[in-house]
């Protein structure tokens, strides 16, 4: 398959960009919609997690790997994750959840803290000792803890209303999920590539 800026995989990406102000906007602004205002925007976000796992895999088995690509899939990675985690706290605050808003801004911390410091991790080992930071197994089952997390949090309150609905068993439980992958999977970059950062320079 011949190379190109808007090959499939780069295609995909750019669509996960256009897909996330769609998120956005179909959870802060449908949230007054029964049922519909819940799945609308899970909907939304699980094919925008899909175009994540797929353009990767996409690009490495059919050698479409471009400069490009290597610009904008992390970077609407980055958007995805933070866009998500930022709406999903305002969106919860403007439900009135303050509890678990207070919560979850926590979470949010320490996924934003832990993307920042990956990626200036990643810039600049690329750049002293022009290693690549893969992803590790640990990032993967971060990454699937905040997809999963995300559309457990937003389809909860389609749950009856009893104990596990009415007191957010299942948004704690991921939250706790995706707080402990997150911080560990960080911890485990920092373990594995701090060392080939030289401090005395």
């Amino acid at each position: 398959m011949k190379k190109s800026a808007l090959n499939l995989p780069n295609t995909l990406s750019l669509i996960r960009v256009l897909l996330v102000p769609a998120f956005v906007a179909a959870l802060l602004f449908m949230r007054d919609i029964p049922i519909w205002g819940l799945i609308v925007p899970a909907l939304v976000y699980i094919v925008t997690a899909l175009t994540d796992m797929l353009d990767g895999k996409i690009a490495r088995k059919y050698n479409l790997v471009t400069d490009f690509g290597k610009f904008i899939d992390p970077l609407a990675d980055k958007f995805m994750v933070l866009a998500s985690m930022i709406t999903i706290l305002l969106w919860m605050i403007l439900r009135g959840e303050q509890l678990q808003a207070l919560i979850f801004v926590w979470v949010v911390l320490v996924i934003l803290l832990r993307e920042l410091g990956v990626t200036s991790l990643r810039l600049v080992v690329a750049g002293k000792s022009g290693i690549v930071v893969a992803a590790s197994m640990l990032g993967k089952i971060k990454t699937v803890s905040q997809m999963v997390g995300t559309v457990a949090i937003i389809l909860e309150p389609m749950i009856p209303h009893y104990i596990f609905a009415d007191y957010h068993v299942l948004s704690y439980s991921f939250m706790a999920v995706m707080a402990f992958t997150t911080l560990f999977s960080g911890l485990d970059y920092l373990k594995a590539y701090l060392p080939h950062i030289d401090t005395n320079k």
